[in-house]
Protein backbone atom coordinates (compact mmCIF):
# COMPACT_ATOMS: atom_id res chain seq x y z
CA UNK A 1 0.00 0.00 0.00
CA UNK A 2 1.37 3.40 -0.92
CA UNK A 3 1.69 6.00 1.79
CA UNK A 4 1.66 9.75 1.39
CA UNK A 5 5.29 10.83 1.59
CA UNK A 6 7.28 13.94 2.11
CA UNK A 7 10.97 14.37 2.78
CA UNK A 8 12.54 15.13 6.13
CA UNK A 9 14.45 18.24 7.13
CA UNK A 10 18.15 17.43 7.23
CA UNK A 11 21.20 19.05 5.64
CA UNK A 12 18.85 20.95 3.33
CA UNK A 13 15.12 21.38 2.90
CA UNK A 14 12.91 18.78 1.26
CA UNK A 15 9.34 19.81 0.55
CA UNK A 16 6.28 17.85 -0.50
CA UNK A 17 4.91 19.01 -3.83
CA UNK A 18 1.46 20.50 -3.30
CA UNK A 19 0.64 22.34 -6.48
CA UNK A 20 3.37 24.97 -6.10
CA UNK A 21 4.48 26.61 -9.32
CA UNK A 22 7.73 25.35 -10.81
CA UNK A 23 9.81 27.54 -13.08
CA UNK A 24 10.11 26.41 -16.69
CA UNK A 25 13.42 24.81 -17.62
CA UNK A 26 15.89 26.71 -19.78
CA UNK A 27 16.25 25.56 -23.37
CA UNK A 28 19.79 24.27 -22.81
CA UNK A 29 21.66 22.85 -19.86
CA UNK A 30 25.33 23.05 -18.96
CA UNK A 31 26.78 19.59 -19.06
CA UNK A 32 23.71 18.33 -20.95
CA UNK A 33 21.79 17.10 -17.88
CA UNK A 34 18.81 16.45 -20.14
CA UNK A 35 20.58 13.70 -22.12
CA UNK A 36 18.33 10.67 -22.10
CA UNK A 37 20.02 8.05 -24.25
CA UNK A 38 21.94 5.41 -22.32
CA UNK A 39 25.07 6.28 -24.30
CA UNK A 40 24.82 9.82 -22.88
CA UNK A 41 24.69 8.73 -19.25
CA UNK A 42 25.33 11.31 -16.55
CA UNK A 43 28.37 10.27 -14.50
CA UNK A 44 30.85 13.14 -14.83
CA UNK A 45 31.17 14.50 -11.30
CA UNK A 46 33.90 17.05 -11.97
CA UNK A 47 32.75 18.26 -15.39
CA UNK A 48 35.98 17.39 -17.21
CA UNK A 49 34.18 15.45 -19.95
CA UNK A 50 35.35 12.02 -18.79
CA UNK A 51 32.95 9.43 -17.43
CA UNK A 52 33.54 8.54 -13.77
CA UNK A 53 32.74 5.26 -12.01
CA UNK A 54 30.69 5.02 -8.80
CA UNK A 55 30.79 1.71 -6.88
CA UNK A 56 28.94 0.59 -3.76
CA UNK A 57 30.38 -1.57 -0.98
CA UNK A 58 27.34 -1.97 1.29
CA UNK A 59 28.95 -4.60 3.53
CA UNK A 60 31.98 -2.50 4.48
CA UNK A 61 32.83 -1.90 8.11
CA UNK A 62 32.98 1.84 8.78
CA UNK A 63 33.91 3.38 12.14
CA UNK A 64 33.74 -0.12 13.59
CA UNK A 65 30.17 -0.66 12.37
CA UNK A 66 29.90 -3.84 10.30
CA UNK A 67 27.77 -3.44 7.21
CA UNK A 68 27.54 0.34 7.52
CA UNK A 69 28.71 0.56 3.90
CA UNK A 70 30.56 3.01 1.68
CA UNK A 71 30.95 4.11 -1.93
CA UNK A 72 34.02 4.83 -4.04
CA UNK A 73 34.42 7.05 -7.09
CA UNK A 74 37.15 6.66 -9.70
CA UNK A 75 37.61 9.69 -11.92
CA UNK A 76 38.01 9.10 -15.64
CA UNK A 77 40.84 10.53 -17.72
CA UNK A 78 42.59 10.03 -21.06
CA UNK A 79 44.08 6.90 -19.47
CA UNK A 80 40.74 5.61 -18.20
CA UNK A 81 40.25 4.74 -14.54
CA UNK A 82 42.81 3.53 -12.03
CA UNK A 83 43.38 3.18 -8.31
CA UNK A 84 44.94 6.58 -7.56
CA UNK A 85 42.53 9.33 -8.64
CA UNK A 86 39.75 8.16 -6.34
CA UNK A 87 37.56 9.28 -3.44
CA UNK A 88 35.66 7.42 -0.74
CA UNK A 89 32.43 8.38 1.02
CA UNK A 90 30.42 6.96 3.90
CA UNK A 91 28.21 8.27 6.67
CA UNK A 92 31.41 8.86 8.62
CA UNK A 93 32.63 11.30 5.94
CA UNK A 94 32.47 14.93 7.07
CA UNK A 95 29.33 16.58 5.78
CA UNK A 96 27.50 13.40 4.78
CA UNK A 97 24.11 13.21 6.46
CA UNK A 98 23.53 10.62 9.16
CA UNK A 99 25.97 8.37 10.97
CA UNK A 100 27.51 5.02 10.12
CA UNK A 101 25.53 2.26 11.81
CA UNK A 102 25.73 -1.51 11.60
CA UNK A 103 23.64 -2.91 8.75
CA UNK A 104 22.81 0.42 7.10
CA UNK A 105 24.03 -0.82 3.70
CA UNK A 106 25.19 2.60 2.46
CA UNK A 107 25.84 1.97 -1.25
CA UNK A 108 23.43 -0.93 -1.71
CA UNK A 109 22.11 1.09 -4.66
CA UNK A 110 23.75 3.99 -6.52
CA UNK A 111 22.80 6.35 -9.33
CA UNK A 112 24.04 9.57 -10.93
CA UNK A 113 22.51 12.59 -12.60
CA UNK A 114 22.77 16.37 -12.69
CA UNK A 115 19.96 17.07 -10.25
CA UNK A 116 20.53 20.82 -9.93
CA UNK A 117 21.46 21.47 -13.56
CA UNK A 118 24.81 23.07 -12.75
CA UNK A 119 26.81 20.99 -15.25
CA UNK A 120 28.31 18.70 -12.59
CA UNK A 121 26.71 15.31 -12.14
CA UNK A 122 25.72 14.28 -8.64
CA UNK A 123 25.87 10.92 -6.86
CA UNK A 124 22.79 9.36 -5.30
CA UNK A 125 23.40 6.68 -2.66
CA UNK A 126 20.71 4.31 -1.39
CA UNK A 127 20.81 3.24 2.26
CA UNK A 128 17.92 0.74 2.46
CA UNK A 129 19.02 -0.67 5.82
CA UNK A 130 18.92 2.71 7.58
CA UNK A 131 16.96 2.67 10.84
CA UNK A 132 14.93 5.81 11.48
CA UNK A 133 14.54 6.06 15.22
CA UNK A 134 13.13 2.71 16.32
CA UNK A 135 11.86 1.84 12.84
CA UNK A 136 14.12 -0.86 11.42
CA UNK A 137 15.21 -0.79 7.77
CA UNK A 138 13.03 2.17 6.87
CA UNK A 139 15.76 3.34 4.50
CA UNK A 140 17.15 6.64 3.31
CA UNK A 141 19.00 8.30 0.44
CA UNK A 142 22.07 10.56 0.49
CA UNK A 143 22.86 13.07 -2.28
CA UNK A 144 26.55 13.89 -2.85
CA UNK A 145 26.88 17.01 -5.00
CA UNK A 146 29.29 17.29 -7.91
CA UNK A 147 31.70 20.18 -8.30
CA UNK A 148 34.77 21.32 -10.23
CA UNK A 149 36.87 19.21 -7.85
CA UNK A 150 34.52 16.21 -8.04
CA UNK A 151 32.13 14.78 -5.47
CA UNK A 152 32.02 16.31 -2.04
CA UNK A 153 30.42 15.27 1.22
CA UNK A 154 29.94 18.92 2.18
CA UNK A 155 26.30 20.00 2.35
CA UNK A 156 25.11 16.57 1.26
CA UNK A 157 21.35 16.17 1.22
CA UNK A 158 19.09 13.53 2.69
CA UNK A 159 15.78 11.92 1.72
CA UNK A 160 13.55 9.72 3.84
CA UNK A 161 9.87 8.91 4.18
CA UNK A 162 7.65 11.05 6.35
CA UNK A 163 5.89 8.04 7.86
CA UNK A 164 8.54 5.29 7.83
CA UNK A 165 7.55 1.66 8.26
CA UNK A 166 9.74 -1.26 9.23
CA UNK A 167 11.27 -3.03 6.26
CA UNK A 168 10.25 -0.37 3.73
CA UNK A 169 13.86 -0.09 2.47
CA UNK A 170 13.51 3.32 0.86
CA UNK A 171 16.49 3.66 -1.51
CA UNK A 172 16.70 0.03 -2.62
CA UNK A 173 16.58 1.25 -6.24
CA UNK A 174 17.51 4.56 -7.87
CA UNK A 175 17.47 6.29 -11.26
CA UNK A 176 17.97 9.89 -12.40
CA UNK A 177 17.08 11.37 -15.80
CA UNK A 178 15.30 14.30 -17.45
CA UNK A 179 11.68 13.07 -17.41
CA UNK A 180 9.98 16.46 -17.64
CA UNK A 181 10.49 20.20 -18.16
CA UNK A 182 9.08 20.98 -14.73
CA UNK A 183 12.59 21.50 -13.30
CA UNK A 184 15.90 22.45 -14.94
CA UNK A 185 17.94 19.42 -13.91
CA UNK A 186 17.44 15.68 -13.88
CA UNK A 187 14.67 14.27 -11.74
CA UNK A 188 15.28 11.46 -9.25
CA UNK A 189 13.25 8.25 -8.95
CA UNK A 190 13.63 6.42 -5.63
CA UNK A 191 12.34 2.90 -5.18
CA UNK A 192 11.29 1.17 -1.99
CA UNK A 193 9.73 -2.27 -1.62
CA UNK A 194 6.40 -0.96 -2.88
CA UNK A 195 6.69 1.71 -5.57
CA UNK A 196 8.83 4.53 -6.99
CA UNK A 197 8.71 8.15 -5.83
CA UNK A 198 9.89 11.13 -7.88
CA UNK A 199 11.90 14.06 -6.56
CA UNK A 200 13.08 17.25 -8.25
CA UNK A 201 15.55 20.01 -7.45
CA UNK A 202 14.25 23.37 -6.25
CA UNK A 203 16.46 26.39 -6.90
CA UNK A 204 17.20 28.83 -4.11
CA UNK A 205 19.85 29.77 -1.61
CA UNK A 206 20.01 26.17 -0.42
CA UNK A 207 19.95 23.06 -2.52
CA UNK A 208 16.66 21.33 -1.98
CA UNK A 209 14.67 18.52 -3.48
CA UNK A 210 10.93 18.18 -3.40
CA UNK A 211 8.67 15.27 -4.06
CA UNK A 212 6.55 15.13 -7.17
CA UNK A 213 3.52 13.00 -6.39
CA UNK A 214 3.27 9.69 -8.22
CA UNK A 215 0.07 8.55 -6.54
CA UNK A 216 -1.83 8.37 -9.83
CA UNK A 217 0.94 6.35 -11.46
CA UNK A 218 1.21 4.00 -8.53
CA UNK A 219 -2.54 3.57 -8.33
CA UNK A 220 -2.56 2.32 -11.91
CA UNK A 221 0.48 0.10 -11.57
CA UNK A 222 -0.06 -1.48 -8.16
CA UNK A 223 -3.25 -3.45 -8.93
CA UNK A 224 -1.26 -5.50 -11.44
CA UNK A 225 0.48 -7.27 -8.53
CA UNK A 226 4.12 -6.36 -9.17
CA UNK A 227 6.79 -6.16 -6.49
CA UNK A 228 9.33 -3.67 -7.91
CA UNK A 229 13.03 -4.53 -7.88
CA UNK A 230 14.86 -2.13 -10.21
CA UNK A 231 14.63 0.96 -12.41
CA UNK A 232 16.00 1.92 -15.82
CA UNK A 233 15.56 4.94 -18.06
CA UNK A 234 15.71 5.53 -21.82
CA UNK A 235 14.07 7.70 -24.45
CA UNK A 236 12.18 4.92 -26.22
CA UNK A 237 10.04 7.24 -28.38
CA UNK A 238 12.84 9.81 -28.98
CA UNK A 239 10.70 12.75 -27.85
CA UNK A 240 13.55 14.31 -25.86
CA UNK A 241 12.27 13.17 -22.45
CA UNK A 242 13.43 10.11 -20.59
CA UNK A 243 10.98 7.30 -19.90
CA UNK A 244 11.08 5.22 -16.71
CA UNK A 245 10.73 1.44 -16.52
CA UNK A 246 9.96 -0.13 -13.14
CA UNK A 247 10.86 -3.82 -13.23
CA UNK A 248 10.01 -6.50 -10.71
CA UNK A 249 8.28 -9.81 -10.17
CA UNK A 250 4.65 -10.81 -9.96
CA UNK A 251 2.93 -11.55 -6.67
CA UNK A 252 -0.33 -13.33 -5.99
CA UNK A 253 -1.54 -16.49 -7.70
CA UNK A 254 1.48 -16.80 -10.01
CA UNK A 255 4.37 -15.23 -8.09
CA UNK A 256 7.95 -14.77 -9.18
CA UNK A 257 7.57 -14.04 -12.91
CA UNK A 258 9.36 -11.03 -14.36
CA UNK A 259 7.07 -8.08 -15.06
CA UNK A 260 7.58 -4.37 -15.75
CA UNK A 261 5.68 -1.08 -15.97
CA UNK A 262 6.49 1.68 -18.47
CA UNK A 263 6.05 5.33 -17.46
CA UNK A 264 6.53 7.66 -20.43
CA UNK A 265 8.22 11.05 -20.13
CA UNK A 266 6.66 14.25 -21.51
CA UNK A 267 7.14 17.99 -21.06
CA UNK A 268 4.60 18.01 -18.21
CA UNK A 269 5.73 14.81 -16.48
CA UNK A 270 5.61 11.02 -16.49
CA UNK A 271 2.46 9.10 -17.35
CA UNK A 272 1.57 5.45 -16.96
CA UNK A 273 1.68 3.73 -20.36
CA UNK A 274 1.42 -0.04 -19.94
CA UNK A 275 2.82 -3.16 -18.33
CA UNK A 276 4.52 -6.12 -19.97
CA UNK A 277 6.37 -9.36 -19.35
CA UNK A 278 10.06 -9.13 -18.46
CA UNK A 279 12.20 -8.27 -15.45
CA UNK A 280 13.20 -7.87 -12.65
CA UNK A 281 16.45 -6.63 -14.27
CA UNK A 282 16.48 -4.03 -17.05
CA UNK A 283 18.80 -1.75 -19.05
CA UNK A 284 18.44 0.60 -22.02
CA UNK A 285 20.36 1.74 -25.10
CA UNK A 286 20.09 2.12 -28.87
CA UNK A 287 20.87 -1.42 -30.08
CA UNK A 288 19.86 -0.94 -33.74
CA UNK A 289 21.17 2.65 -34.17
CA UNK A 290 17.84 4.12 -35.25
CA UNK A 291 17.81 6.98 -32.74
CA UNK A 292 15.32 5.29 -30.39
CA UNK A 293 16.50 3.69 -27.15
CA UNK A 294 15.66 0.00 -26.81
CA UNK A 295 14.82 -1.95 -23.64
CA UNK A 296 16.45 -5.18 -22.47
CA UNK A 297 14.95 -7.09 -19.54
CA UNK A 298 16.57 -9.96 -17.70
CA UNK A 299 14.85 -12.77 -15.85
CA UNK A 300 17.82 -14.63 -14.33
CA UNK A 301 15.78 -17.48 -12.90
CA UNK A 302 13.45 -17.86 -15.87
CA UNK A 303 9.66 -17.64 -15.84
CA UNK A 304 7.64 -20.00 -13.67
CA UNK A 305 5.95 -21.56 -16.68
CA UNK A 306 6.60 -24.76 -18.64
CA UNK A 307 9.67 -23.65 -20.59
CA UNK A 308 12.06 -26.16 -19.01
CA UNK A 309 15.76 -25.74 -18.32
CA UNK A 310 16.37 -23.57 -21.39
CA UNK A 311 14.35 -20.76 -19.82
CA UNK A 312 15.07 -21.64 -16.20
CA UNK A 313 18.74 -20.80 -16.76
CA UNK A 314 17.77 -17.20 -17.46
CA UNK A 315 16.13 -15.30 -20.31
CA UNK A 316 16.45 -11.85 -21.87
CA UNK A 317 13.68 -9.90 -23.56
CA UNK A 318 14.54 -7.23 -26.14
CA UNK A 319 11.97 -4.61 -27.10
CA UNK A 320 12.96 -2.09 -29.75
CA UNK A 321 12.00 1.55 -29.39
CA UNK A 322 10.07 3.57 -31.99
CA UNK A 323 7.70 6.52 -32.44
CA UNK A 324 5.12 4.72 -30.31
CA UNK A 325 7.68 3.64 -27.67
CA UNK A 326 8.85 0.05 -27.18
CA UNK A 327 7.29 -2.83 -29.10
CA UNK A 328 4.52 -4.88 -27.56
CA UNK A 329 6.29 -8.16 -28.29
CA UNK A 330 9.79 -9.07 -27.18
CA UNK A 331 12.58 -10.92 -28.91
CA UNK A 332 13.53 -13.60 -26.36
CA UNK A 333 17.12 -14.78 -25.83
CA UNK A 334 18.69 -17.59 -23.79
CA UNK A 335 22.03 -19.37 -23.81
CA UNK A 336 20.43 -21.75 -26.31
CA UNK A 337 19.91 -18.96 -28.85
CA UNK A 338 21.99 -19.16 -32.05
CA UNK A 339 25.52 -17.85 -31.59
CA UNK A 340 25.36 -17.46 -27.82
CA UNK A 341 28.22 -19.29 -26.04
CA UNK A 342 27.41 -21.81 -23.33
CA UNK A 343 24.49 -24.03 -22.40
CA UNK A 344 21.48 -23.08 -20.28
CA UNK A 345 21.23 -24.81 -16.91
CA UNK A 346 18.91 -24.35 -13.96
CA UNK A 347 20.34 -21.74 -11.61
CA UNK A 348 22.76 -20.09 -14.07
CA UNK A 349 21.21 -16.70 -13.41
CA UNK A 350 21.80 -15.52 -16.99
CA UNK A 351 20.63 -11.92 -16.84
CA UNK A 352 21.58 -11.29 -13.20
CA UNK A 353 22.64 -7.86 -14.37
CA UNK A 354 22.66 -5.98 -17.70
CA UNK A 355 24.39 -3.01 -19.29
CA UNK A 356 23.90 -1.54 -22.78
CA UNK A 357 26.47 0.57 -24.68
CA UNK A 358 28.66 0.53 -27.81
CA UNK A 359 31.79 -1.58 -27.21
CA UNK A 360 33.49 -1.25 -30.62
CA UNK A 361 32.53 2.22 -31.81
CA UNK A 362 30.28 1.12 -34.67
CA UNK A 363 27.29 3.08 -33.36
CA UNK A 364 25.28 0.01 -32.36
CA UNK A 365 24.84 -0.50 -28.61
CA UNK A 366 25.85 -3.94 -27.35
CA UNK A 367 24.52 -5.82 -24.33
CA UNK A 368 26.65 -7.03 -21.42
CA UNK A 369 25.08 -9.88 -19.45
CA UNK A 370 26.05 -11.21 -16.05
CA UNK A 371 25.27 -14.74 -14.85
CA UNK A 372 26.24 -14.86 -11.19
CA UNK A 373 24.97 -18.43 -10.75
CA UNK A 374 26.93 -19.95 -13.65
CA UNK A 375 28.90 -23.04 -12.61
CA UNK A 376 32.42 -23.21 -14.02
CA UNK A 377 33.17 -26.91 -14.31
CA UNK A 378 32.33 -28.31 -10.87
CA UNK A 379 32.66 -24.92 -9.16
CA UNK A 380 29.18 -23.78 -8.17
CA UNK A 381 28.07 -20.18 -8.63
CA UNK A 382 31.48 -18.97 -9.77
CA UNK A 383 29.82 -16.73 -12.36
CA UNK A 384 30.45 -15.59 -15.93
CA UNK A 385 29.78 -12.64 -18.27
CA UNK A 386 28.73 -12.25 -21.92
CA UNK A 387 28.62 -9.50 -24.51
CA UNK A 388 26.11 -9.75 -27.38
CA UNK A 389 26.36 -7.34 -30.30
CA UNK A 390 23.87 -4.83 -31.58
CA UNK A 391 23.02 -4.58 -35.28
CA UNK A 392 20.57 -2.94 -37.69
CA UNK A 393 18.22 -5.85 -37.05
CA UNK A 394 18.54 -5.62 -33.26
CA UNK A 395 20.45 -7.93 -30.95
CA UNK A 396 22.47 -10.64 -32.67
CA UNK A 397 24.41 -13.73 -31.64
CA UNK A 398 27.01 -13.03 -34.32
CA UNK A 399 30.28 -12.12 -32.63
CA UNK A 400 28.99 -12.94 -29.15
CA UNK A 401 31.67 -13.53 -26.50
CA UNK A 402 31.79 -14.83 -22.95
CA UNK A 403 34.36 -14.92 -20.18
CA UNK A 404 34.85 -16.44 -16.75
CA UNK A 405 37.79 -16.64 -14.37
CA UNK A 406 39.12 -19.64 -16.31
CA UNK A 407 39.29 -17.62 -19.53
CA UNK A 408 42.66 -16.65 -20.97
CA UNK A 409 44.01 -13.33 -19.66
CA UNK A 410 41.32 -13.04 -16.96
CA UNK A 411 42.98 -12.73 -13.52
CA UNK A 412 42.01 -15.10 -10.71
CA UNK A 413 40.45 -18.53 -10.55
CA UNK A 414 36.78 -19.50 -10.22
CA UNK A 415 35.72 -20.24 -6.67
CA UNK A 416 32.43 -21.33 -5.20
CA UNK A 417 30.16 -18.39 -4.54
CA UNK A 418 32.28 -15.72 -6.26
CA UNK A 419 29.21 -14.68 -8.27
CA UNK A 420 31.30 -13.05 -10.99
CA UNK A 421 28.93 -10.97 -13.10
CA UNK A 422 26.62 -10.03 -10.25
CA UNK A 423 27.09 -6.51 -11.60
CA UNK A 424 28.20 -5.56 -15.11
CA UNK A 425 28.74 -2.10 -16.48
CA UNK A 426 29.91 -0.88 -19.87
CA UNK A 427 31.90 2.30 -19.37
CA UNK A 428 34.03 4.70 -21.44
CA UNK A 429 36.18 6.59 -18.90
CA UNK A 430 38.86 7.52 -21.48
CA UNK A 431 36.29 8.96 -23.91
CA UNK A 432 37.47 7.01 -26.98
CA UNK A 433 33.93 6.02 -28.01
CA UNK A 434 34.37 2.34 -27.09
CA UNK A 435 32.85 1.08 -23.86
CA UNK A 436 34.86 -1.44 -21.88
CA UNK A 437 33.43 -3.84 -19.32
CA UNK A 438 33.46 -3.74 -15.55
CA UNK A 439 32.40 -7.07 -14.02
CA UNK A 440 32.10 -7.47 -10.27
CA UNK A 441 32.22 -10.49 -8.00
CA UNK A 442 30.86 -9.33 -4.62
CA UNK A 443 31.45 -12.84 -3.23
CA UNK A 444 35.15 -12.90 -4.12
CA UNK A 445 37.45 -13.62 -1.15
CA UNK A 446 34.46 -14.83 0.89
CA UNK A 447 32.57 -11.58 0.58
CA UNK A 448 35.23 -8.90 0.21
CA UNK A 449 34.32 -8.30 -3.43
CA UNK A 450 36.43 -7.41 -6.47
CA UNK A 451 35.91 -5.73 -9.85
CA UNK A 452 37.50 -6.81 -13.14
CA UNK A 453 38.33 -4.30 -15.87
CA UNK A 454 38.14 -5.58 -19.47
CA UNK A 455 39.06 -2.88 -21.97
CA UNK A 456 37.54 -2.34 -25.42
CA UNK A 457 39.15 -1.90 -28.82
CA UNK A 458 38.09 -1.98 -32.45
CA UNK A 459 36.89 -5.55 -31.95
CA UNK A 460 34.91 -4.74 -28.82
CA UNK A 461 35.56 -6.01 -25.30
CA UNK A 462 38.74 -8.03 -24.82
CA UNK A 463 40.29 -9.81 -21.85
CA UNK A 464 43.78 -8.90 -23.04
CA UNK A 465 45.36 -6.64 -20.44
CA UNK A 466 42.46 -7.06 -18.00
CA UNK A 467 43.07 -6.30 -14.35
CA UNK A 468 41.24 -6.40 -11.05
CA UNK A 469 40.91 -4.36 -7.88
CA UNK A 470 39.09 -4.30 -4.54
CA UNK A 471 37.94 -1.67 -2.07
CA UNK A 472 41.33 -2.05 -0.42
CA UNK A 473 43.00 -1.08 -3.69
CA UNK A 474 41.19 2.26 -3.43
CA UNK A 475 42.14 2.85 0.20
CA UNK A 476 38.81 1.74 1.66
CA UNK A 477 37.98 -1.02 4.18
CA UNK A 478 37.72 -4.29 2.26
CA UNK A 479 36.85 -7.05 4.74
CA UNK A 480 33.40 -8.45 3.88
CA UNK A 481 32.69 -5.19 2.02
CA UNK A 482 30.73 -6.81 -0.85
CA UNK A 483 32.56 -4.34 -3.07
CA UNK A 484 30.88 -4.15 -6.45
CA UNK A 485 27.43 -5.08 -5.15
CA UNK A 486 26.31 -1.92 -6.96
CA UNK A 487 27.91 -0.10 -9.91
CA UNK A 488 26.22 2.96 -11.30
CA UNK A 489 24.65 2.44 -14.75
Amino acid sequence: MRKNRSAALAAATFLLVSGAAIAAAPSAYAGAPGSTHASDRNSDFNGDGYEDVLVGAPGATVSGKKGAGLVTVQYGSSRGIGTSNVARFSQSTAGVAGAAEAGDGFGKAVATGDLDGDGYDDAVVGIPGEDLGTVKDAGGVAILWGSRSGLTGAASDWLQTEEPTAGEQFGVGLAAAHFTDETPGDQLAVLDRYDPELFAYVSGTQRALKERSTQRLSAQAEPQGIQPKSLTTGDYDNNGYADLVVSGVTVGDQPGNGWSVLLSGHADGLSYTREFEGGPVSASGDINKDGFDDLVTGEPHGPNDVYGEVWAGGVLGVRLGGPDSITEDADWWTQASPGVPGNPEVGDGWGTDLSVADTNGDGYADVAIGAAGEDIGTVADAGAVWVLRGSAGGLTGTGAKSWDQNSANVPGVPEKGDKWGAQVRLTDPNRDGRFGLLASAPGENTGDGFIWVLSAGSGGVTASGSWTYSAGSLGAPSLDAAFGAAIDE
